[in-house]
């Protein structure tokens, strides 16, 4: 007899558990789920334990869903169910118990971005009513795809640090205003809500006049680059019609602070163009397809 049950504060270790059964036998190049590492998806993601659920038989879970939650919305950031209990109808019930929930509590927008190479979980949203809205593109750039040359009439006196707070003083964080020509869609994981959460982790650079922010970078490197060896782009970002000049100079900013390998994850087409990231010297690697639905009873 299978069993569900939406999740509280105190249930971290089991939502761990659960994880660790469930998701990790799909991503074994993934170290094992921790508190602490729960902990910090609750700080920067938003994760709620209300709107985790997990899936018993008996005593052993056997199914989990992980959800974050914002004013725009809820990502189902993790569904899994264990190898040894798939197709028997677990992860569609999960969803639509969290939908139902949804439905009366709100926010109404469900949303999820999965992994091309994911198939089963890709047929799951898309059997479930979830609408595929945009294909979001994995890039790296790589150091000798770097143009290192000082662009024309810029010179490095310009670059300067700049951190989460200076952006939002300069009003720069959030979407662009709608007579902006470059309209902010972002992953979840790359959100404004997750930049603020995490403005301690990262670093920034910036290519300012005398009057303004032009362009600018926000990275995590080292350990904190989640995505690899290099820097894990979070932000980029300019306000200056240059045909990526400015760009390209903070891209070599960072090439010249020793960061052979640049990614930028889940780029939403309109965020930035293919073309306009392959102009700066970046390629596509992977992919995800987010999905969105409404939430709905029964």
């Amino acid at each position: 007899m299978s069993a569900y049950r939406f999740c509280r504060t105190d249930d971290i270790g089991l939502l761990v558990d659960a994880l660790n059964r469930c998701w990790a036998p799909y991503v074994p190049d993934e170290p094992p789920m921790t508190p602490e590492a729960f902990k910090r998806s609750i700080r920067n993601l938003q994760v709620w334990c209300s709107s985790c659920m997990v899936a018993f038989s008996g005593s052993d879970p056997i199914g989990v869903l992980i959800g974050a939650k914002r004013p725009s919305g809820t990502l189902i950031h993790t569904i899994a169910v264990h190898p040894d209990h798939v197709r028997q109808g677990h992860a569609r019930h999960l969803l639509a118990s969290l939908g139902s929930k949804l439905s009366i509590l709100g926010p109404p927008r469900m949303v999820a971005e999965v992994p091309e190479t994911f198939a089963p979980a890709c047929a799951l949203f898309g059997g479930c009513g979830y609408v595929q809205e945009a294909r979001l593109t994995d890039y790296v750039l790589q150091r000798e795809a770097i143009d290192v040359r000082e662009p024309p009439g810029l010179n490095e006196a310009f670059v300067i640090p700049v951190t989460i707070d200076d952006l939002a003083a300069n009003g720069l964080l959030g979407e662009a205003p709608p007579s902006a020509r470059q309209v902010h869609q972002v992953c979840w994981e790359r959100s404004v809500e997750t930049l603020t959460a995490r403005k301690d982790d990262l670093a920034g650079l910036a290519i300012a006049s005398d009057e303004r922010i032009e362009a600018y970078i926000l990275y995590l490197a080292g350990a904190l680059a989640e995505a690899g060896p290099g820097a894990e782009i979070m932000s980029l970002r300019s306000v200056i019609e240059d045909g990526g000049a400015r760009l390209k100079q903070l891209l070599a900013q960072l090439h010249a602070r020793g960061m052979r390998t640049c990614r930028f994850q889940k780029v939403h087409p309109a965020e930035f163009s293919k073309e306009s990231l392959e102009a700066l010297g970046f390629r596509p690697t992977g992919a995800h397809q987010l999905y969105a639905s409404t939430a709905r009873s029964g």
